[in-house]
């Protein structure tokens, strides 16, 4: 009998708290396994570990190569985030430098990210190709890295992994970002990539995934555990719900207000035209879903509104009233919008605590430079309460899981009770429990009459008051409608 190609035996890591303890698994050749569990337990960590970017635990990791085999013998790991770095190898960027022509030009291009990456392995570029077209990615050759929204990044990254055929590959959260269409074609991808005999680890708690998969387990209390299917994974506490903190509440306008108007809006990278002749207008007390696929250009008009893109002053845009360029400085339109976003998660300080992450909020700062007013103070116990982040309030955001990092940041969107909320795709990296959860707080918002904007791919992962509805396509505007609840 053959070596397992993944041999784990007694590894123990910890990590603030033990997360894996006498842990053993074993996997041959070509076997697809999803990986599942709840936020925290261990999946990330367990995946670094396999793939070397992790070295010191307890215990044995083997990885036996098949010497006989054609595909490369590397182990990859794709990670639920990807951080590039600049032509200089620096990874500090600052969240609107994305929109910065001259910063722009610090980074590589798509083409020559894929250009090093290709011949770094040694691979065929009429094979990349393939893979290119059906991601919608033929166009995005010449964009710079820092232009990327999440799910154009988590798309690169992909393309790699795929291009690259490595003998074992490791995926977490392979769906992240990604819209229906891109979603269909990767489960195809992956079971292609299965039929050529590489052992694909797969770490998902969704309900979406290949055919191939052979394998359901998860981590529990730092051990391997079998299941049936993703529906027998372990699920996530149900929180108890709890009323808004007072100073959330009663949000009705008196009389209805013009939040955004846009007209006629139109962005362009050099010769690629993203908007395109786009009307739009959002009043107060109204709740908008944004949808569209990857690169419709969703990203693009939501920085045009919070006021980070700098082609806003070339079109014309009101925002709460006021003519865009009209003597308004960025700070009175970040004042009255509290977003939240992962190209916002990506540039945030990680190493401010939960408590500095929600006060930043107040200053629309990306960590807590002031001291906070007695009100302040009150308004971040009540909704560290709201969210059951009093215990982490002194712990640094980057020991979170995900999931609780999100909490933490949609608190920090929340404590200044903005006029309008920007959500988009808020619940990235979230189980199904703390989504639900997510969503609920934003329907009991809703409820209150606040304004917001939502972004999400998928029906079963919305919150239930949306009442418009605004779909891109190719940055034209393809659905603009009262949403039917």
């Amino acid at each position: 009998m053959s070596n397992p190609i993944i041999k784990i035996s007694n590894l123990n890591f910890q990590y603030n708290q033990p997360l894996l303890s006498c842990f053993d698994w074993e996997i041959s050749a070509g076997e697809c396994w999803m990986l599942g569990g709840l936020s925290g337990s261990g999946k990330t960590t367990l995946a670094k570990i396999i793939s070397g970017e992790i070295k010191n635990f307890e215990g044995k990791v083997v990885v036996n190569f098949d010497e006989n085999s054609e595909l490369p013998k590397k182990v990859l790991y794709v990670s639920n985030w990807f951080q590039f770095s600049n032509l200089e190898g620096d990874r500090n960027f600052y969240y609107q430098q994305r929109y910065n022509q001259l910063a722009k030009n610090e980074t590589a291009t798509v083409f020559a990210e894929l250009n090093h990456f290709g011949k770094e392995e040694n691979l065929d570029f009429e094979i990349l190709e393939y893979f290119l077209e059906p991601f919608g990615f033929e166009n995005f050759k010449n964009q710079q890295l820092i232009e990327l929204s999440s799910g154009e990044h988590k798309k690169l990254q992909l393309l790699k992994a795929l291009w690259l055929k490595p003998q074992i590959l490791i995926i977490d959260q392979p769906y992240t970002g990604l819209d229906v269409r891109s979603r269909q074609f990767l489960n195809q991808a992956f079971d292609d990539l299965v039929k050529e005999n590489v052992t694909l680890i797969l770490i998902n708690n969704d309900d979406e995934y290949p055919e191939s998969v052979q394998y359901f387990v998860e981590i529990k209390n730092g051990k391997l555990f079998h299941r049936n299917s993703p529906k027998d994974f372990s699920k996530g506490e149900e929180r108890t719900p709890k009323p808004l903190p007072f100073f959330l509440q009663n949000n009705q306008e008196s009389e209805k207000e013009s939040l955004i108007r846009l007209k006629n809006i139109n962005v362009s990278y050099g010769e690629k035209q993203v908007l395109k002749n786009i009307d739009w207008e959002v009043n107060s007390g109204e709740q908008w879903l944004l949808q569209g696929h990857n690169g419709s250009g969703k990203s693009t008009l939501l920085s045009l509104l919070n006021g980070d893109h700098p082609q806003a002053y070339a079109n014309e845009i009101y925002l709460f009233g006021q003519k865009r360029g009209s003597g308004e400085s960025i700070w009175d339109i970040k004042e009255k919008i509290g977003m939240i976003s992962p190209e916002l998660h990506w540039y945030f300080d990680m190493n401010a605590t939960v408590g500095q992450t929600i006060a930043s909020g107040f200053f629309d700062s990306m960590s807590l430079y002031q001291k906070l007013s007695f009100d302040q103070q009150q308004q971040l116990e009540q909704i560290l309460y709201f969210f059951d982040l009093k215990e982490d309030k002194n712990r640094k955001l980057n020991t979170l899981p995900l999931g609780k990092q999100r909490l933490a940041l949609l608190a920090r969107t929340l404590i200044k009770k903005p006029k309008l909320l920007i959500l988009d795709e808020p619940c990235q990296g979230m189980d199904n429990e703390q989504t639900q959860y997510f969503n609920q707080v934003i329907d009991d918002l809703a409820n209150q009459g606040q304004s917001l904007i939502y972004v999400g791919h998928f029906e079963s992962q919305l919150p239930k008051k949306l009442s418009h509805k605004l779909v891109l396509e190719k940055g034209k505007t393809k659905i603009n409608e009262m949403k039917i609840i």
